[in-house]
């Protein structure tokens, strides 16, 4: 990649495709265009053709997606398939149709069995059965991956696929009801420190682990990838350390400066018991993040504050 070369970004105004964005500028690199959802519906076969063959951009970093938590992804099943699958297909395709250089596509940890063997190697992909709550989202990400692997095939596109764990950061979503769990917690100890109650509600049990990786690690990543990396098989993108959701809300608590006590909600589910990447792959090519999760959360809450977050998503 050089830095005159006219790079796309599908989805520059989420939390990744941003972060993405961030480092791309920083690194010099100054021909980069996107478009907005509603100037380029990604679903729409014709309009993705139709930019493709105006823009004709080189490099192609694929972050647009439809995301959410638990809720969200149980809730609105139908549309996280039909409208991740449309997305990535259309993108995919037509970056090959007209010749993309490079392009990169982001998945999710989702894509590996519920009580896949802990940490999750990339060779665990589809060796047993899905996490129900979320398995709509999952099968079309994994769709992508195949995709890509496809296209490489028959094709020879150097195109390549990884797979970020859980991630927090700058442009997080803290809507309450489709939000991830950690700016979720965020969200409710703010609240419940400055509206005095006397406790806050977990969902689930609290036992589950999950890993937690700030954005701007990701986009790291995604720039060494891009860089160094060309090759078939996907890549975890991860720190390689996980917490338990219990002691996470600690940790928020104690960041927030919440005074009031934890109470566990039984009857909202856990989910997949554990999801821990294995990042050894990565490290050996020599990626490794560097913003440490007790930093990492403390520095979102300061921008929170500092930018009024929370009252925008109510």
């Amino acid at each position: 990649m050089n830095k005159s070369d006219k790079i796309y970004i599908a989805g520059h105004r989420g939390m990744v495709g941003s972060a993405i964005h961030r480092k791309l500028t920083a690194e010099g690199f100054d021909n980069i265009i996107f478009r907005t959802s509603s100037e380029l519906d990604l679903t729409n076969q014709v309009a993705v053709k139709g930019f493709f063959e105006k823009e004709k951009p080189q490099h192609v970093i694929l972050a647009a997606a439809k995301v959410g938590g638990i809720v969200a992804n149980n809730t609105y099943r139908a549309e996280f398939i039909y409208q991740n699958i449309m997305i990535q297909s259309n993108v995919i395709h037509q970056a090959y149709k007209h010749g993309v250089d490079r392009l990169l596509f982001l998945g999710s940890s989702c894509i590996y069995p519920k009580m896949a063997p802990q940490p999750l190697n990339e060779d665990y992909l589809l060796t047993d059965v899905l996490e129900p709550t979320n398995e709509p989202y999952a099968i079309a990400k994994i769709a992508g991956i195949k995709m890509i692997e496809a296209y490489r095939d028959q094709y020879g596109c150097h195109f390549i696929s990884a797979m970020p764990t859980n991630l927090y950061g700058t442009n997080d979503n803290y809507h309450p009801q489709n939000s991830h769990v950690l700016p979720a917690l965020l969200r409710k100890f703010h609240e419940a420190k400055e509206d005095g109650k006397e406790f806050v509600e977990i969902w689930g049990t609290g036992s589950p682990k999950r890993e937690f990786m700030h954005v701007d690690d990701l986009a790291e990543a995604c720039f060494f990838l891009l860089q160094n990396y060309d090759d078939q098989l996907f890549v975890n993108i991860g720190t390689g350390e996980d917490i338990s959701i219990k002691d996470l809300a600690l940790l928020v608590k104690d960041i927030v400066g919440y005074e009031g006590e934890l109470k566990y909600d039984l009857t909202k589910p856990d989910g997949t018991p554990r999801k821990l990447m294995d990042v050894g792959r990565l490290h050996k090519m020599g990626w490794k993040h560097s913003i440490a999760l007790e930093q990492g959360i403390r520095s979102v809450y300061e921008d929170v504050l500092a930018t009024g977050k929370f009252e925008k998503t109510i």
